[in-house]
């Protein structure tokens, strides 16, 4: 969940409470999504890659949009936001996140973005909301435009968000903020970093085990500098984030999906809780139901690659020397030494194992449709047993 989408506006670039700190540190800053942000600091996109597969990565997320969804209870807030997205908000459970989409009335896809519902019984009829950062503005009025009269949008809050990725992200949590420790993931809780107040969530963009921690504007500085000051963190730059996330084969809004892809086609069904494909009664659901029954016309697949050249956005994808897709996203996959890409093929020819090729610079490389992720994902969960993995 995130745009890439580089900014070639004219108007002045917003900043976030952290790019001074990013230009202390050395970053590499460019437009991103109307903000100047860090793309990579002095070691580079593959030595943050690898320290955050291997320790902890701090990343400044803080262009993405908070804002809050407020009604008179959980279900009447929970209801309207069903009326948009295809996902089941009413029974998501306190102190929980849930993953969806906004769609349009023919089913593509506005945004995608998550949601949480905190656990503090005072904020009951509350929902917590982060899109995109290039979508924020649409979005939030897309939402208020269509919300009952007793359900507001408080848009566009004044906090910050920061990520802390990785296998040594717990141990770093532990000494800040130790109630987020009993969190599994797509857990939630509102707690203190070092006496700061803070809204935490067990998820991430990377597949690794992480945080994300919203904190007042004001307050991130010393957040970060806390963060930092830990010998198992370094910051890390969107390059490294976007290399990450597609290693955990997760789309990106603008690229892997937008208002021409649905739910189905991008293979994000396991978002649409059984009642909500059942039932309907959000914009897009005859396509979808359709789409479910019958099999969509295209769907997302994972594609590795033989040798070492990458595939870009946009090469396409041939069967016996007939295009039959286009690549959405797609690079070098550090952990894997090797190239890997996702893109759009017809069902027939989705099945992993099935050799394809993709047209890069007008030469046929051999791909193979692969699994999503392409590098296991390694989220807390809990065991049957109540234990985290």
């Amino acid at each position: 969940m995130a745009s890439s989408e580089p900014s070639h506006e004219t108007k002045p670039l917003l900043e976030t409470a952290l790019t001074g700190a990013h230009a202390r540190l050395g970053a590499r800053l460019v437009p991103f999504a109307g903000y100047l942000m860090p793309v990579q600091y002095s070691e580079g996109i593959l030595a943050e890659h690898a320290w955050t597969r291997t320790h902890a990565g701090a990343f400044d997320v803080s262009h993405m949009g908070q804002a809050l969804l407020q009604g008179p209870d959980h279900e009447t807030t929970a209801r309207a936001l069903e009326a948009l997205a295809p996902a089941d908000f009413v029974s998501l459970a306190p102190g929980r996140q849930r993953y969806s989409q906004l769609l349009a009335p023919d089913g593509g896809i506005i945004d995608d973005f998550m949601v949480t519902r905190p656990l503090d019984r005072a904020a009951e009829g509350t929902l917590l909301l982060v899109v995109n950062a290039a979508c924020k503005a649409g979005d939030f009025a897309h939402i208020a435009a269509r919300l009952p009269q007793d359900v507001t949008l408080v848009a566009d809050r004044p906090r910050a968000l920061v990520a802390l990725q990785g296998p040594q992200a717990a141990k770093v949590m532990a000494r800040h903020a130790p109630e987020t420790l009993a969190l599994d993931f797509m857990g939630a809780v509102a707690t203190t970093f070092d006496g700061i107040p803070v809204e935490v969530s067990r998820s991430g963009y990377t597949g690794e085990d992480g945080f994300e921690i919203s904190v007042r504007e004001e307050a991130a500085p010393d957040l970060w500098s806390a963060l930092l000051a830990a010998p198992e963190v370094k910051p890390i730059g969107l390059g490294a984030r976007d290399s990450l996330r597609l290693e955990a084969g997760l789309c990106l809004y603008g690229h892997d999906i937008d208002l021409s892809t649905s739910p189905v086609e991008a293979a994000l069904v396991w978002s649409m809780q059984k009642r909500r494909r059942e039932e309907g009664g959000f914009p897009g659901a005859d396509r979808i139901r359709r789409e479910l029954a019958q099999g969509p016309a295209r769907v997302r697949v994972g594609l590795r690659l033989d040798g070492r050249a990458p595939a870009r956005e946009g090469a396409e994808i041939a069967q016996d020397g007939a295009v039959v897709g286009r690549v959405t996203s797609g690079g070098f996959a550090p952990t894997l030494g090797a190239p890997v890409a996702m893109g759009y093929v017809p069902p027939a020819l989705s099945a992993p194992g099935t050799r394809l090729e993709i047209l890069v610079r007008g030469r046929p490389l051999a791909a193979v449709v692969t699994p999503f992720p392409f590098v296991p994902t390694r989220y807390a969960r809990k065991h049957k047993a109540g234990g985290l993995t």
